[in-house]
């Protein structure tokens, strides 16, 4: 599309075609492009590896996205759209915003190649799943007693949180993949090394945990939301409500 035609570059920013190619829709597309992308990762997307799954032409692609970066933005709103945040209730917000928080781990670890484009999709802020999840996570702070501005505050703090703590263990759950092994028995191999390294550490060796690796991360992802959430629940002056 020509650059005059599109001031803002971004999916969100023009509008969309009123008629689709019976054969090939925007959301046939999008669909694909997540399957490529679950499977094969970020570096293997191109709209021409897209063309070629769908048995179509990368020019067939444009017409209905201008480029990669728009279908990236595309992508990224529609698994936004697998978060469950529940209805507000102020008796139970705590256990309402640790539940999303579960739901958006969950949406990241499903499809880890999302963390390394959060920070590239232009206007992604705009898609309509995001804005929906985002004004839901909002109600459930205010339900708690947070004013606007604040419960923003709040939300984009919990965000941040899960982005980061996913981001690491992604990347980690993406090594263990190309592993080719199970997690406990990679641990395992690598035990003389990782206790060999401790050797001159007491604090960090007496910290090593020999629990289920898979345990031990939702424990430290659980640790951090109700810290979080702690701090918060002093802004209120009320009791934790659990």
């Amino acid at each position: 599309m020509p650059a005059e035609k599109q001031p803002i570059p971004s999916v969100w920013a023009r509008p969309r075609r009123k008629r689709e190619q019976p054969s090939l829709s925007r959301d046939r597309i999008v669909s694909e492009a997540i399957q490529l992308l679950d499977t094969e990762g970020i570096d293997a997307l191109s709209m021409r590896s897209l063309g070629a799954r769908l048995g179509a032409g990368a020019t067939s692609l444009y017409r209905h996205v201008a480029n990669k970066d728009e279908l990236i933005e595309l992508v990224v709103d529609e698994i936004y759209g697998e978060v469950r945040v529940p209805a507000a209730d102020p008796a139970r917000w705590r256990a309402a915003v640790t539940e999303s928080a579960h739901s958006l781990r969950s949406m990241v670890l499903r499809h880890p190649w999302v963390v390394s484009v959060l920070g590239q999709v232009g206007l992604a802020y705009l898609g309509p799943n995001l804005m929906r999840q985002s004004e839901r996570m909002l109600t459930l702070f205010e339900a708690a007693g947070f004013a606007v501005d604040e419960a923003d505050r709040a939300m984009k703090l919990l965000i941040a949180y899960v982005i980061g703590m996913t981001t690491s263990e992604a990347a980690y759950l993406s090594v263990l993949a190309r592993s080719g092994q199970n997690e406990q028995d990679w641990l395992e191999s690598l035990r003389p090394t990782t206790e060999q390294a401790l050797q001159d550490y007491p604090l960090l060796r007496a910290a090593e945990q020999t629990k289920d690796p898979e345990q031990i991360r939702a424990e430290s992802f659980v640790y951090g939301v109700e810290r979080i959430l702690d701090g918060l629940e002093t802004r209120l002056g009320r009791t934790p409500a659990r």
